[in-house]
């Protein structure tokens, strides 16, 4: 029988992208979400945790939700890392690409809490992963931006070639690995069914601008 597997998931294409390359390879049981303190936003991308539990709903497993501030974020990551051991998941899928001391630190997290980590985007050239994610027919949205690089005009595009050549012009990482941009995975064959939103604005925080966007609910999952 397959390995039971959850996926550290933060809504974006890399995540979306490692799950779909060894997705064959385990049983999926759980998404792994961190979120800010109060439970409003996740902690990376600051998307509604409503849009992670209907990612979870389309792929049919749970949302394992932790709270943190950046100071707390190991040991509640710790933390949701026991609860998904507790629930018999024994690999935990990463989208990290770079640089080599997270990955020592995911692979220290998992070994502390009996895990092993899974990284199948790790090393590969950022360029062919973003190529990959696109001709796969993966979709997703820019829906943050870090403000010394990118202006707010750049919230809610799609990430598709002629985005991702604008990207490059300006030096941009073209998976955004040095914290440029995140996104959102919209859709993805097989995968993610097409996930409807509404933008409610945009929202500067941390040096970050950030697209607020909800579900919309007329539309089924």
């Amino acid at each position: 029988m397959k390995p039971l597997a959850a996926v550290s998931w933060s809504g974006g294409k890399d995540g979306c992208l490692a799950l779909h390359r060894v997705r064959s390879e385990f049983r999926l049981a759980a998404l792994i979400t961190m979120l800010t303190e109060d439970g409003s936003r996740t902690r990376s991308h600051g998307l509604r945790p409503e849009i992670i539990e209907r990612h979870a709903a389309g792929l049919g497993v749970e949302a394992i939700l932790g709270t943190a501030s950046w100071e707390s974020y190991e040991t509640e990551f710790r933390r949701a890392l026991t609860t998904a051991r507790d629930r018999g998941i024994s690999h935990v899928i990463f989208g990290d690409i770079f640089p080599d001391p997270h990955r020592e630190w995911v692979e220290r997290m998992c070994r502390e809490t009996r895990l092993t980590a899974v990284l199948p985007l790790w090393g590969d050239p950022t360029q062919q992963l973003l190529e990959e994610f696109l001709a796969c027919g993966g979709q997703a949205r820019i829906v943050t931006v870090r403000a010394s690089v990118l202006d707010a005009s750049w919230l809610g595009r799609r990430l598709d070639r002629e985005a991702a050549a604008g990207l490059a012009e300006l030096g941009v990482d073209p998976c955004g690995e040095r914290g440029e941009y995140h996104t959102l995975a919209t859709g993805f064959p097989g995968l993610i069914g097409r996930l409807q939103t509404q933008e409610c604005g945009h929202i500067l925080h941390d040096g970050c601008w950030l697209l607020d966007l909800t579900l919309d609910l007329t539309l089924a999952p």
